[in-house]
Formats: C-alpha cells, sequence, structure tokens
C-alpha cells in the first residue's frame, strides 16, 4: 500500500528538499472574512416582487417639508419602507446600550402582534426573534386571504410590508452565517434555527402546492441556497488569496499548491471542530464546505493543467492530485471520518491525469538518461586524466555505481509517491534505460584499457571499475526480482566488462609464466615438480597486486589463476613430444601428474579459488595414461567427457599419443568411444575448448 506522505513532512528528493513542506497558515478562516458578498446572498430581493404602494395615512405637511432638506436616501431597502414611514412620527432610536441589552422583540400590548414599524426597528438593530412574529405576520396574512374580505390591493400592500421585513430578516441571518466564527454561540444557533423554520415553511409551501391566491408567491425563499452559495463564495475568498511567501527555490505554482491545499485541510478541520457542533444535522455543514473548498480547488487545478508545466511542477501537481489531496487532506485523522460519505472525487479528469502522468514520465526517464550519461563523462574524464581512484576498506572505490543507482533510485521514488501504479510503469523504463547505460559504461571502459596502459593508476582505476559490477549486481538482483532472465540479461555488459578488466590485470602474470610452462616439454618433463614449484612461487608473490579487489572478485580472479594453471599444463601435456612404450615409464608420468594436480588444487584453493570443478581435470587425464587395459581406458575416457563435454578426439588424440604402447587398433577403438559422448551436454565452463591441438 502506498504510504501516506504527511503535509507537513513531505519534501520530496528530486525537485528540491523542501518543495511541498507547509508553512503555518494564519488562522483567520474564509468564513470569518469582514467582506462580504451581497451580490451572491440578494436574490428573490422583495423589491423586484412587490410595486410601489399608497401610505396609509396622509403625512403631516411639515415632516414632509422637514423630510426635503434631509439628504436623500439611498434606494434599495430604504425606498422599501418607505411605506412604513409615511405619514407617521419618527420614534426615537434605542442607543447601542439598550440594543445590546434588549434580547427581547418589542411588542405592543399582550396577545397582539408587534407592528410592522416595531418588527423593523428590531430587525434593523439585529433582534432575531422578530422572526417569530413575523412568521405569524405572514400566515396572518395568508389567512386574511383565504378568509375574502379584504380586498387585493390592501393585500398586496400588506404583503410588500412584510416581504421587505422579510429581506431584513434574510440579511440578518446570511450575514452572521457568512462569519460563523465571528458569531457567538448562541446568537449563531439563533440564525440557523430562523433558516432551519424558514426551510420547513419553504418544504410545507411546496407539499400544499400553489393555488388561487391574490398574494404573490413568495415561497420557497431558498435561503439554505442561499447559504450555500455564500459557503462558494467564502471558499473561493479563501482559495484565491495570495500565497504567503515561501521558502526561497519554489515555484509559483508549488507556493499555489501548498496555500490551497494547506487551507482546505485547515478550514475543514475548523468546521468539523467548531461548525459541526452548532449547525442541524440536516444542513451537512461539512459537506457544505467540503464541496464548496474541493470544487474550487478542482478548477484552478485544471486551469493550472491546461498550461505547458515545468517538469518540476507537473511532478508537484501529480503528488498533490494522486496523493497529498486524497491521502493526507481527505483522509487526514481529523477529516477520514466526516468526509466518508461526500463524493468529492478526484481534483482532476482521468483524462488530465493521464496526460499529465504521461508528461511526467517522460520528463523523468529523460532526466535520468541525462544525469546518468554525465555521471560516466565525469568518471571517463578521471580515467583518463590519470586520477587515483578512492581507497574505502582498503578496496580501489568509484562513486559511479553509487551515482547511477540514486539517480534511478529517486527517479523511481518520485514516481512511486504519485501513485503505486505510476512507480510500477516507471520500474520498466528505468529498467530499459539501465541497459542502455550499462552498454555505454563497457564501451567507455574497454576504450580506456586499449587507450590508457601507460597511466600510473591504469591498474588501480581496473581494479576500482571491477568492483563498481558488485554495486550495480545487488542493486539489480534487489531491485528487479522478476523475471528470472531478466538480471542476467541486464547484467551481461558488466560481467563482459568484469572479465576484460580481470584478463587485463593477469595479462603481465601470464606472460610471466609462459617460458616456465615452456619448460616442460623442453626438459621431457624430466623434472616436473621443480618446474610447478617456480610457477606457484611467482603466482604467489604477484597475488597482492590484486588485494584491493572486493573479495568476491579475488576469488573469481583466483579461478581464472586456476583454469590458466590446469589448462597450459595439459597444454604441454599435449605438444606430442613425449612418447612412453613401457607401463613403468607411463605409471611415473603419471605420479607426477598426481602430485603436480594436488598442488595446483591445494595453493588455488588456500588462495580463494572456488573452481572445483577443475579438480577432476589433471587427475583423470593421470590415470588414462596410467591404465594399460583398453577397456579400462575406455571407461575412464568416458567418464572424462561426462565431467568435460568439451574434451575432443583431437585432444584424447593427443593424450593417447603419449601412450606408446598402443596398436593402432586400440587407439581408434579408444577414440570412438566418444562417438558416443559427443554432444551429450554442454559444458557449463570451458576448459578443453581454450586449447588448441594439432
Amino acid at each position: 500500500m502506498l504510504k501516506t506522505m504527511t503535509l507537513q513532512g513531505f519534501t520530496g528528493q528530486q525537485p528540491a528538499p523542501g518543495v511541498l513542506d507547509l508553512p503555518r497558515s494564519p488562522q483567520k478562516l474564509p468564513f470569518t472574512s469582514e467582506a462580504e458578498s451581497e451580490a451572491s446572498m440578494s436574490e428573490a430581493s422583495s423589491e423586484d416582487l412587490v410595486p410601489p404602494l399608497e401610505a396609509d395615512e396622509a403625512p403631516d405637511r411639515d415632516e414632509e417639508e422637514a423630510a426635503k432638506k434631509k439628504k436623500k436616501k439611498s434606494k434599495g431597502l430604504a425606498n422599501m419602507f418607505s411605506v412604513f414611514t409615511k405619514g407617521r412620527k419618527k420614534k426615537s432610536q434605542p442607543s447601542s446600550a439598550e440594543t445590546e441589552g434588549d434580547s427581547e422583540s418589542k411588542s405592543g400590548p399582550a396577545g397582539r402582534l408587534p407592528t410592522v414599524e416595531e418588527l423593523k426597528a428590531d430587525l434593523e438593530h439585529g433582534r432575531l426573534e422578530a422572526a417569530g412574529p413575523l412568521l405569524a405576520l405572514e400566515r396572518e396574512l395568508q389567512a386574511a386571504m383565504a378568509a375574502g374580505g379584504m380586498n387585493e390591493e390592501e393585500l398586496l400592500r400588506r404583503q410588500s410590508k412584510v416581504e421587505a421585513l422579510y429581506v431584513l430578516l434574510r440579511d440578518q441571518v446570511l450575514g452572521l452565517l457568512r462569519r460563523p466564527l465571528e458569531v457567538a454561540p448562541e446568537r449563531l444557533r439563533q440564525a440557523l434555527a430562523v433558516l432551519a423554520e424558514q426551510e420547513r415553511e419553504d418544504r410545507a409551501a411546496a407539499a400544499a402546492g400553489p393555488g388561487p391566491s391574490a398574494l404573490a408567491a413568495t415561497r420557497p425563499r431558498r435561503w439554505l441556497q442561499l447559504w450555500r452559495r455564500g459557503v462558494a463564495q467564502a471558499a473561493k475568498e479563501r482559495l484565491d488569496q495570495r500565497p504567503a511567501a515561501a521558502a526561497e527555490g519554489r515555484t509559483e505554482a508549488e507556493r499555489a499548491f501548498l496555500h490551497m491545499g494547506r487551507t482546505v485541510k485547515e478550514d475543514l478541520e475548523a468546521v468539523v471542530e467548531r461548525l459541526k457542533p452548532l449547525f442541524p444535522a440536516e444542513f451537512a455543514v461539512v459537506a457544505a464546505y467540503a464541496e464548496s473548498y474541493h470544487e474550487h480547488f478542482a478548477a484552478q487545478l485544471a486551469d493550472l493543467a491546461q498550461f505547458e508545466l515545468s517538469e518540476r511542477d507537473t511532478y508537484v501537481l501529480l503528488v498533490w492530485v494522486q496523493n497529498l489531496y486524497p491521502n493526507d487532506v481527505i483522509n487526514s485523522p481529523k477529516l477520514a471520518g466526516e468526509l466518508q460519505g461526500v463524493r468529492l472525487g478526484s481534483l482532476l479528469s482521468p483524462k488530465q491525469i493521464r496526460l499529465l502522468e504521461a508528461t511526467f514520465l517522460s520528463n523523468q526517464v529523460a532526466s535520468v538518461k541525462e544525469l546518468m550519461a554525465r555521471a560516466l563523462e565525469l568518471e571517463s574524464q578521471r580515467w583518463t586524466q590519470d586520477v587515483a581512484p578512492q581507497r574505502l576498506d582498503g578496496r580501489c572505490h568509484s562513486e559511479l555505481a553509487i551515482d547511477v543507482i540514486q539517480i534511478i533510485s529517486q527517479g523511481q521514488a518520485k514516481a512511486e509517491s504519485i501513485t503505486l501504479d505510476l512507480g510500477a510503469q516507471m520500474k520498466h523504463m528505468l529498467l530499459v534505460e539501465l541497459a542502455a547505460f550499462l552498454k555505454s559504461y563497457q564501451r567507455a571502459f574497454d576504450e580506456f584499457l586499449e587507450r590508457s596502459k601507460q597511466l600510473r593508476n591504469y591498474r588501480a582505476n581496473v581494479i576500482a571499475n571491477i568492483n563498481n559490477c558488485l554495486s550495480f549486481r545487488m542493486f539489480v538482483d534487489q531491485k528487479w526480482q522478476t523475471p528470472q532472465d531478466l538480471p542476467s540479461h541486464l547484467l551481461s555488459p558488466l560481467e563482459e566488462l568484469k572479465s576484460r578488466g580481470v584478463d587485463t590485470l593477469l595479462q603481465s602474470l601470464f606472460g610471466v609464466l609462459k617460458p616456465l610452462f615452456k619448460r616442460f616439454t623442453q626438459t621431457r618433463w624430466a623434472a616436473p615438480a621443480q618446474t610447478l614449484e617456480e610457477i606457484i612461487s611467482v603466482v604467489g608473490e604477484r597475488l597482492p597486486e590484486f588485494s584491493e579487489l572486493q573479495d568476491c572478485f579475488r576469488e573469481e580472479l583466483m579461478e581464472v589463476v586456476h583454469l590458466h594453471l590446469v589448462k597450459e599444463y595439459i597444454v604441454r601435456l599435449s605438444k606430442r613430444r613425449l612418447v612412453l612404450k613401457t607401463a613403468e615409464q607411463q605409471q611415473q608420468l603419471a605420479g607426477h601428474i598426481l602430485a603436480d594436480a594436488e598442488l595446483i588444487q591445494r595453493f588455488c584453493t588456500q588462495n580463494g579459488s572456488p573452481a572445483t570443478w577443475l579438480h577432476r581435470a589433471l587427475p583423470m587425464l593421470a590415470e588414462i595414461i596410467r591404465l594399460q587395459d583398453p577397456s579400462a581406458i575406455k571407461i575412464e575416457v568416458a567418464t572424462y567427457a561426462t565431467w568435460y563435454p568439451d574434451f575432443s578426439k583431437g585432444h584424447l588424440s593427443a593424450v593417447l599419443a603419449i601412450k606408446g604402447n598402443l596398436s593402432s587398433s586400440e587407439f581408434r577403438a579408444i577414440r570412438s568411444i566418444l562417438d558416443i559422448h559427443t554432444g551429450a551436454r554442454e559444458p557449463s565452463k570451458s576448459l578443453f575448448s581454450l586449447i588448441k591441438v594439432g
């Protein structure tokens, strides 16, 4: 399962560290902003529903003259409420202290509803208790209409007054709900209760259905919808705020992602902790805010995705859309349970995500390829400039393997930090690039071997590059375990590089040994033990030259030495210059070969050679030379060919030539035994295929 990256902890490897660290945001939340959006809340204004009406009473002339001297009021609610003031003397307005202390709506004597003017005064001073009497006035008006006895003009005039009061009440209620965290809990509960009551009245009116009426249709008022629009506007204002100054090195897009992601998380947590306990369950306050924030966040990202993003911004955008937002925001400990039933979906469409992922993969592969090529170029320059390799734990060390492994690992990790599926796609693509890189590495190393033999640090750099193969081999074995044949195919350039390097290191040693091996035939095997001891001594003196190889490669080098000693010994036996006609002579030579075989095996094994497959090569040849019975020789040859499938008739003829007492028919009969075993199986390792015979 993909591990969730926390918003605070995610830093990324490439791009630069800190790319996704979230700074703490100020605690001012969108629904505590002082700015209000009148446009979103002023739909269904009763000014549009109600025509101008005549006043109840004739206006007083003195009062009318005084009004002309005053500054004209703005249109809107002031004009609408002119129906309340015409022909009536103005009452003195309560002081602010009186307003704050008066928690009850002013009403007339017990048993009667407050007048329109009283309700207007209450609402202008924010007394939400006026909602109940206002609803009673609305119902009284409906009852009067149903009872008849009141003309249509009077009904509409009274309705206009009621609707004007509802405009005041609506603005008071929605104004409080625009800034819910600034409102005292009891005050907020009052506003929510009024909103809930209006929703119930809307549902009741909808259930009753339209009927013949002289009154204008005013329900449903849809205040809950207006509240939700206010939430959406608050989310937009909050997310559209300019991000705070961020750490150096972040792009503008990164700052926007961080700002919006952090804002969504912190604001929704505040809704859960502080608003949900106060809001009625049917308002689904958490879902309302979550959907609004999600929609605006998604719209912003969708717009951003239309542009040609940088490699870094493409990566950060995918991380937010595919990992951080769903895992660290929506499924954060405080929000996961609350948003479980809210269907928010993805921030981007599947098509947009696929396009961005394709761009990311292409960018990442190109980046990895470029970085690996640059690392190889720098390493090659060090070789040709004769820079000595580092020594680490007594071994020649190169940083090339570490650099390349880190480049590939970071590319893989970046893809997996988006989704595991994208990581799987990246893994296959990086495998192809690694294979191509290793071939380039092999070619560069071959060129170095051919052109730089005269350099002082030539052998040390050869050893360092051989040691590199271990790091690459371990990385491939751990990273790509399937399919089974893939690592061997991928590592073939490394095997070639290692073999060429080992051959180069041993070239001078084998050159020294060549004249010593010639002594076997030059002396006609007169003193083979002395010759072999001298050969072993020379090899032993040269072995410290290879001490800076990794242990596994020093063992492989010793296997090559072991193979060389056995092969050259057999070459000298196969020169056809030694013919022994008696059984005693043949038995004596077989004894020398057995002793030499024991010396070679003991020396090579003590120095780390793992080539146990070579242990039978010389002793079994000695047995073929010792045996006199043709049938026994046939059996031994057949067994030998089983152990060494590349043992041919030519090789057998060269060995049988030593046995000068074999008849031609016996010679042919023994050779024919290989007709049965030829091609029985392919040799896993070569011995006789390395030996040319005439």
